[in-house]
């Protein structure tokens, strides 16, 4: 082994020891040195009509929490693309205090079987709160279109509403909007060590309308939920569930509901259908309704009402955004001393002392070290004789961008790119007519549309761009732009395409082996409040295989514009400066354009004029896709590192755009909502 070779495996080692020593310290923090037991179960979803599956869950059971010495439980309920794991920050800081706390997957995400269409949808929608719609005023209108898009237009509408709203004349109904929520709270209730008597609800986002959904099954009853918390959840009036009953035939009540309503909330439209949270959302019949008080005395962070009686009403405005409310210490605070006092038991310890946001950047940097450790890994590989024809000189400086005409395609690259970002991602979301049999991911379905868009437009100008290159000197045809072999420049090579992706098959199975082992010794992923990397399920495995494919296309022809055909001088500077000068050139044509939607949806939006998105273009462009914006650019960013490194080590793209691909679609079928 020779000394660059011994250097890459103690880097490699080095990286992969970090990333396991700081998943052991977050598992430290996960289980509050000990004080904490977490376990992992299943709930059998089946039924004498279906053949379900089961519901996954996370259990956190206090030390002292036994079958002679009960504690109270607490339901967590996650968001929409999210997972239980979302909701460790609720989970460890209850538990930390006393509570028996259950985190599930919901319907359609992380390992629960039951898709999201197990939820049920209607052919009609609102755009107001439900209780204020009417025919009449247009508020009450008729959907079509996948059953994508008609379950994503019925996440507000609830199966305990009305059969106006919950049921359709085409026999379609709202059959579960509890997402499994309903089967787990009976199980949590059931536990030997969980005071049945003394329980509690929370969800975040698509969480809040299960949360509601729970509640209301349950009320009147013995377990009834004695505390409410919602993170960004809707209101609604009560004549849209006026005829209802519970599961027990009670009329249905809420019992002391805590609202954590988000300063600069993406999702302000679809839940309170105006721009921005201000005071206006506060004074308002409906939340007036809700608080137990006049209008003219609705206030932010009072309670109102009586835990006695559940009658506790509190809206807390939050200075954070609609994602980031999982974690935000304020809220989590106030909700601590609310399950407090409407469960009837006491924090011992301060609510502001919080932990679980070290276990978040723990796992954060064993991601990073993770996907780190690629590079080194594949340096080795490389000098092994059957990866080592990857490696390949550059195509010659003719070929090179200089000045103005670099920038002149750097600025129409980023501009195509951002300003088709909001409109194909979200027809490819909701609207795209894809075999909803095969591609069953919906956020996977949105990049699916901005991807196929572009990578015709890459297409047309590979081959415009290819005629004109053939008239200049030097032209290298495949292997100028990076796709081809320096032996055979003008043949595409397929090969070097199939040991490549062997390369990357060895470098993504090694993420994945971390992955398994964090999860089988830490019970933990590698992620950042947000799922990214999760071992799969078999049926998850194989929507994998299904995005992957457009994925590596598009990341080809992305990386072969990007890398090859607007190289500069700096692609070719060796060292530390050389990479820095290309990886800068790099990243903002990869992130360029959405960085310009980001400034487009966010500026206007700390103006307190509204999302960009919803202001310009209406309200059908806002929502999950600009909001994954910043999970998104600081992702390409990694992968601009990734694919910057590749190509300078191995004069084409496919090794770098294979295994960003590989991780890209990784991330949107690992976890997040699956139809």
């Amino acid at each position: 082994m020779n000394k660059a070779s011994r250097r890459n495996l103690i880097v490699l080692l080095a990286l992969l020891v970090g990333a396991f020593a700081a998943l052991a310290w977050a598992n430290a923090i996960r289980h509050a040195d000990g004080s904490i037991e977490i376990t992992h179960g299943v709930i059998d979803a089946n039924t004498n009509e279906k053949h379900l599956g089961s519901i996954y869950y996370d259990l956190y059971v206090p030390k002292g929490a036994t079958a002679q010495n009960k504690a109270p439980g607490v339901l967590l309920l996650h968001g929409y693309q999210n997972d239980h794991e979302t909701n460790a920050a609720y989970a460890i800081e209850l538990a930390r205090r006393g509570v028996v706390v259950m985190s599930i997957d919901e319907y359609g995400h992380g390992r629960t079987e039951p898709g999201l269409k197990e939820r049920g949808y209607v052919n009609h929608s609102v755009k107001v709160n439900f209780g204020e719609d009417s025919v009449e005023a247009g508020t009450y209108r008729k959907t079509g279109g996948t059953v994508r898009y008609r379950i994503m237009m019925n996440f507000s509408n609830l199966s305990f509403f009305n059969d106006y709203y919950s049921k359709d004349e085409d026999g379609n109904a709202i059959t579960d909007s509890s997402c499994g929520g309903i089967a787990a709270y009976a199980v949590l209730a059931a536990m030997d060590n969980v005071d049945s008597t003394k329980l509690g609800i929370s969800g975040h986002s698509m969480g809040t309308w299960a949360g509601w959904s729970v509640a209301a099954a349950y009320a009147g009853s013995e377990i009834e939920p004695k505390a409410t918390v919602l993170q960004c959840g809707e209101l609604f009036r009560e004549s849209a569930y006026n005829e209802s009953k519970s599961l027990f035939g009670a009329p249905i009540t809420f019992n002391n509901v805590l609202l954590l309503q988000a300063k600069w909330d993406e999702f302000s439209y679809f839940r309170d259908y105006k721009k921005v949270v201000d005071d206006s959302v506060l004074h308002s019949e409906l939340r007036a309704e809700f608080l137990g008080t006049e209008v003219a005395k609705t206030a932010w962070n009072t309670t109102f009402g009586d835990f006695a009686d559940g009658s506790a009403r509190r809206m807390e405005l939050l200075y954070t955004n609609h994602r980031l409310t999982t974690h935000n210490a304020q809220g989590l605070s106030v909700a601590l001393d609310w399950f407090a006092k409407a469960l009837g038991y006491e924090n011992t310890i301060p609510t502001d002392d919080q932990i679980a946001m070290g276990k978040e950047w723990l796992v954060l940097l064993a991601m990073l070290l993770t996907v780190g450790a690629i590079l080194p890994l594949a340096a080795l590989l490389l000098e092994t004789p059957f990866f080592k024809p990857i490696r390949q000189p550059l195509p010659s400086k003719a070929g090179i961008k200089k000045g103005g005409a670099w920038w002149k395609a750097a600025v129409i690259t980023m501009l195509l790119a951002g300003f088709t970002y909001p409109f194909m991602t979200q027809l490819g979301h909701a609207l795209l007519p894809l075999p909803e049999g095969i591609f069953r991911m919906t956020v996977g379905n949105g990049f699916v549309g901005w991807y196929s868009l572009l990578i015709l437009i890459m297409l047309g100008t590979t081959v415009f761009g290819w005629k004109k290159a053939k008239q200049k000197d030097g032209f290298e045809a495949y292997y100028g732009i990076g796709l081809g072999t320096a032996e055979k420049k003008e043949k595409m090579g397929w090969g070097l395409l199939g040991r490549s992706a062997l390369l990357v098959l060895c470098l993504v199975g090694m993420v994945y082996l971390v992955v398994t082992l964090a999860g089988a010794f830490f019970g933990l992923d590698l992620r950042f409040i947000w799922p990214f990397f999760k071992t799969f399920t078999w049926t998850r495995l194989g929507q994998f295989c299904v995005y992957l494919p457009i994925f590596a296309l598009f990341f080809i022809l992305n990386n072969s514009k990007i890398m090859a055909s607007q190289r500069t001088l700096a692609t070719y500077t060796p060292g530390a400066k050389g990479f820095f000068g290309n990886w800068w050139r790099n990243a903002l044509l990869m992130v360029g354009g959405v960085l310009i939607i980001v400034l487009i949806e966010y500026i206007p939006f700390f103006l307190n004029i509204g999302p960009g998105a919803d202001v310009l273009f209406g309200s059908t462009f806002g929502g999950p896709f600009m909001s994954l914006l910043i999970l998104f650019v600081p992702q390409v960013l990694v992968f601009s590192v990734i694919c910057t490194y590749f190509y300078r080590k191995t004069g084409s793209v496919y090794v770098g755009a294979l295994t960003v691909a590989s991780l890209a679609a990784w991330i949107v079928t690992g976890g997040s909502s699956m139809l």
